[in-house]
């Protein structure tokens, strides 16, 4: 592709963004002989809660006709119209559209049934920008058109990739994903589009991740940053930068998740009309985790400032004194309890990852202040803070017995899949003796004391280990990439680990469903688990792509 047709595509796509319609789109095309197709539409508004009216405002819809509209629903906060848009140059058959009632809903539905034949397609759209006074009409030739932009938009956004690797059409269907996950008028990437998809089916582990965590920021600028989306990585720092100054308490607190626009009161509410997937209850919006205590945040936001000031733009003055302001409740808080980064909802303990999200606060505390010369008062405290953090870590977070870290100073026979990110945060060399031990017994099947089972990692196990919860998991797609990065990087030293990385890595693609998409965990029978697709499980399939390639790279130079 030449340099002028990029350009050109580029200013093309910045149009296209700006007229491409919020309308949901379904087209049905029959390729040869006949197809019957059944068409129903039963909007629940308000989760089911809010009574709509349905009006029809055309009950039969032929090929001569020159309107599109069909009908609306209106409820007390929302209204969709749908409209109906055929080929005005071929004859279609009559489609005719009823009122029908539906248990359990609190308004009534539109239904079709026709027949399209070989060459024939219709496309239906529900859209909520209805014009007041104007008759809009919605034809084929518009659906083409959107179609063809919207097709424009997501080629020259991933034509920005700077990833050649091996696994480019896996990576770049994870970038787009992570692309569908932000909403665009703040740059918030909210960890999964879905809420209550449950962990357990017929359990209660069902969550809502329509949010956008803190926990998240640092695995989502070093990807954005080192693979070209640089907009992208502007636009979600701007978004954490503003709700990191606008949020953080006067003592140096700070809020673990936010809204997609930066609102931080998320209550957690249970919708008991709703019997759940498969049963699975109960069904809850909001998410209580919002008001744990998580020192792994401390670290993580730490981590994306420093990334952002080393590969986007340089960190600015409030935001430093911002940073020192928050170091130093950091200070407060050494030797205390959290729910952590699984968010659990028994025992707060002292979990070994937490304390390594501390180190890593202070670490790039104290790195950021050197390489910038700012100002830093406390910068022997932080420094002390440090350094007894690590040798803490070192002598209370990991078990000799079992040669592996733990998953809490309380629960020291536990294994947790979380230390896995130890090394990727550099808190730790992949080739120390303690991590590859540690990385040797998590391979191992549980019934081994391991948490590896059929190539897929679990987190811990929930038997050893009560999170407060109750039922069980499966296995944690983002534990699994994890453990894949960790094994390439202790590659570099021990070479036996790279193929077991890259097989691991290979089995693990082939748990996305059929549009590349990963969900939070994997049931034994290979089912996919929890809410999806996951920013989480993403971000960490591309990191562990980037590196896999940046070492057999290494590898193949070296021989």
């Amino acid at each position: 592709m030449t340099k002028g047709y990029k350009q050109n595509a580029y200013r093309e796509a910045m149009t296209v963004q700006e007229e491409l319609k919020k309308w949901t789109v379904r087209r049905v095309e029959c390729i040869r002989g006949s197809l019957p197709v059944d068409v129903e539409i039963f909007p629940a508004f308000g989760y089911g809660l809010h009574p709509h009216e349905t009006t029809l405002l055309r009950p039969t819809h032929t090929s001569e006709d020159r309107e599109s509209k069909i009908g609306t629903f209106h409820s007390q906060d929302v209204k969709l119209q749908l409209d109906v848009a055929v080929d005005m140059g071929h004859h279609y058959p009559d489609i005719t559209f009823q009122k029908v009632k539906k248990e359990g809903m609190l308004g009534e539905g539109l239904v079709s049934r026709f027949t399209l034949t070989a060459g024939q397609s219709i496309s239906f759209i529900l859209r909520n920008d209805i014009p007041d006074h104007i008759a809009e009409v919605i034809t084929d030739e518009i659906v083409d058109h959107q179609q063809h932009d919207t097709q424009m938009f997501w080629y020259n956004f991933i034509t920005q990739s700077k990833y050649k690797g091996r696994w480019r059409e896996v990576v770049a269907r994870s970038l787009m994903i992570l692309k569908l996950l932000t909403y665009e008028p703040t740059g918030a990437i909210i960890a999964a589009p879905t809420f209550s998809l449950p962990e357990d089916i017929g359990g209660v582990r069902n969550w809502d991740y329509r949010f956008s965590w803190v926990r998240d920021s640092s695995f989502t600028i070093y990807i954005l940053l080192r693979l070209g989306f640089k907009a992208e990585a502007d636009a979600y720092m701007e978004f954490i930068m503003e709700r990191f100054t606008q949020s953080i308490g006067p003592d140096g607190g700070l809020p673990i998740m936010f809204t997609i626009r930066g609102e931080t009161d998320i209550p957690e509410i249970t919708l008991d009309h709703f019997e759940g997937y498969r049963g699975s209850a109960p069904v809850r919006i909001g998410n209580g985790a919002a008001f744990h205590l998580q020192f792994d945040v401390y670290g993580e936001l730490m981590d994306s400032i420093y990334l952002y000031n080393k590969y986007g733009k340089p960190v600015s003055w409030d935001i430093w004194c911002a940073v020192r302001r928050m170091l130093d409740y950091v200070l407060t808080i050494i030797g205390k309890t959290d729910m952590s980064i699984w968010e659990v909802r028994g025992d707060k303990q002292r979990f070994t990852i937490s304390q390594v999200f501390l180190w890593v606060a202070f670490d790039r505390g104290l790195r950021l202040a050197e390489k910038r010369c700012l100002p830093c008062p406390n910068r022997a405290k932080w420094l002390e803070a440090r350094d007894s953090i690590y040798e803490e870590i070192m002598e209370k977070g990991y078990n000799k017995e079992m040669k592996s870290f733990i998953q809490s100073y309380e629960a020291n026979t536990v294994l947790d899949s979380s230390i896995l990110l130890a090394p990727l945060v550099f808190f730790i060399s992949p080739s120390d003796p303690r991590f590859t031990s540690t990385l040797d017994r998590i391979m191992l099947p549980p019934e081994e004391g391991g948490l590896t089972s059929t190539g897929l990692v679990y987190r811990y196990d929930t038997d050893a280990s009560d999170d407060g919860v109750g039922g069980r998991d499966g296995a944690f797609s983002i534990c699994t990439f994890w453990l894949v990065e960790a094994m390439t990087r202790a590659s570099i030293h021990e070479p036996k680990y790279l193929l077991r990385a890259l097989n691991l890595f290979q089995n693990m693609l082939q748990f996305s469903n059929h549009l590349s998409m990963f969900s939070e965990e994997i049931a034994r029978s290979g089912e996919q688990l929890g809410n999806t697709p996951q920013a989480f499980s993403h971000l960490s399939l591309i990191s562990a792509a980037f590196n896999l390639d940046r070492v057999f790279e290494g590898w193949q130079d070296s021989r």
